[in-house]
């Protein structure tokens, strides 16, 4: 049968975009269509300019740091309205940038909603395409709980474009998001309480690592409410929201922010007219090359929900490009040692496994721990401490995870990734001569394992 495209992509965010480029560079005729954003979440409402307002927000750390280095500063002020002008800028930029790689590798780039008719036809602004394969690359979008007051809640997508820093904030969830925001609103000055319904937040996260992060939070005048959720959310006449936690506690704020967490994106997608299926969580359920149940359409990145990260949906898209045009370069993805960063305030990166992990795991554990205030502090008043800690494998000598909290965390823990992925030991670490003075070269000094 003749199709209009070999390929249809429904989505042009990272995954997206990399699995149409690079097809269309194996030579198969490649359409993607995008409803909202060029670039997707990442690009306009994620990592890249969450991490803009990180950068922003850090630099009253900065300012405060230099007066011990001799700088007399008049007292430092700040627009939001300037940053986020600038950041818009240049997530325009980076659309532009987005639509020339498409359309600069021979993709048809279609700008509108896209609609699944059956497995080889979807609908575009009501114009039809036939294609042999779909793939559907859609990503993920924030949930807000069904709590009465929802509609006065933001999620991550109105954070970027509030027209004015708010005064008081009310941050709601655990996850990234939530501490990356609630480290942003705090740096810029907003009196931040951070609410999270667990005991501590970043689940999944080594326990070190999360301790670390609350004692830093608190150090730094945030508020963190563990066990706390709301209720409830009214707004008053003056424009600010009283949110009644279910404990029965009344919090004001100017501002109630969730990062509750995200679900796939799949309104008006049309899966009902194919044979996709879900899984019992809600994402579309893939096998190890991708495909759904309904044979001639794939699903990539936060729509399969296994590790929700902008680099891993460019290595799935990357797999599917290979497995659809150019076999015999096919690579699955591997899915361990994938290191991640949290810029929160202070940052984290992380590579393998937790020490929780690993002991449940069975791996007889060796930990090596190290804490300790930077060198660039000596001079301030600042009493920041950075964590670094590895789990060994005490049988094989194996490390098996690297977690850092602390400046240029995800910077330093990508290299150490790198060793991880080659299958490193702690005695390769040893014998590795650290760069000095730096925080990094603690990773290659500790020497003796913390008390289990």
């Amino acid at each position: 049968m003749s199709y209009d495209f070999d390929l249809f992509v429904i989505g042009a965010g990272s995954g997206g975009v990399r699995a149409a480029r690079f097809a269309a560079g194996f030579g198969a005729r490649v359409a993607v269509a995008e409803s909202r954003y060029l670039g997707g979440t990442c690009v306009n409402v994620g990592c890249v300019p969450k991490k803009l307002l990180v950068y922003g927000a850090h630099f009253a750390d900065d300012f405060e740091q230099a007066k011990g280095y001799g700088w007399s500063l008049e007292e430092p002020g700040f627009d939001w309205a300037t940053l986020i002008a600038n950041k818009n800028r240049e997530i325009q930029r980076l659309n532009g940038i987005y639509r020339n790689l498409l359309v600069n590798a021979g993709v048809t780039l279609l700008e509108g909603h896209a609609k699944l008719l059956d497995g080889h036809q979807v609908e575009v602004d009501g114009q039809r395409y036939s294609a042999g394969h779909i793939l559907i690359a859609t990503g993920g979008w924030p949930q807000i709980p069904e709590i009465p007051g929802r509609e006065h809640a933001i999620s991550s997508n109105e954070a970027f474009y509030l027209e004015q820093l708010p005064r008081r904030v009310l941050v709601v969830g655990g996850g990234y998001i939530a501490v990356e925001f609630a480290s942003i609103f705090h740096g810029l000055g907003a009196q931040t309480t951070l609410l999270y319904r667990r005991e501590l937040f970043l689940r999944g996260f080594d326990g070190a690592v999360r301790r670390h992060l609350k004692e830093e939070l608190e150090r730094k005048g945030m508020d963190l409410q563990f066990n706390a959720d709301i209720a409830r959310i009214d707004k008053q006449v003056d424009g600010s929201l009283l949110a009644t936690l279910k404990d029965g506690r009344v919090l004001e704020a100017d501002c109630v922010f969730y990062a509750t967490g995200r679900r796939p994106m799949l309104d008006g997608l049309g899966l009902e007219n194919t044979g996709v299926e879900l899984d019992e969580r809600g994402f579309i359920r893939v096998d190890e090359q991708y495909r759904t149940s309904e044979p001639s359409i794939l699903a990539i990145g936060d729509v399969i929900g296994r590790v929700q990260l902008t680099p891993v949906a460019l290595a799935e898209g990357m797999a599917v490009a290979r497995w659809l045009f150019r076999p015999e370069e096919y690579r699955p993805v591997d899915y361990a040692n994938i290191p991640t960063a949290v810029f929160s305030l202070p940052n984290i990166g992380t590579v393998g496994l937790t020490e929780e992990q690993a002991r449940e795991q069975g791996h007889r554990v060796k930990v090596f721990e190290s804490r300790f205030r930077a060198l660039k502090l000596t001079l301030t008043e600042d009493q920041e401490r950075t964590l670094m800690k590895l789990v060994v494998d005490a049988d094989s000598d194996r490390v098996l995870g690297c977690h850092m909290v602390g400046p240029e965390a995800g910077e330093i823990v990508q290299g150490l990734a790198v060793a991880l992925k080659a299958g490193a030991t702690k005695r390769v670490f040893d014998e590795t001569i650290g760069v000095h003075p730096t925080a990094a070269e603690e990773f290659v000094t500790m020497r003796t394992p913390v008390e289990a």
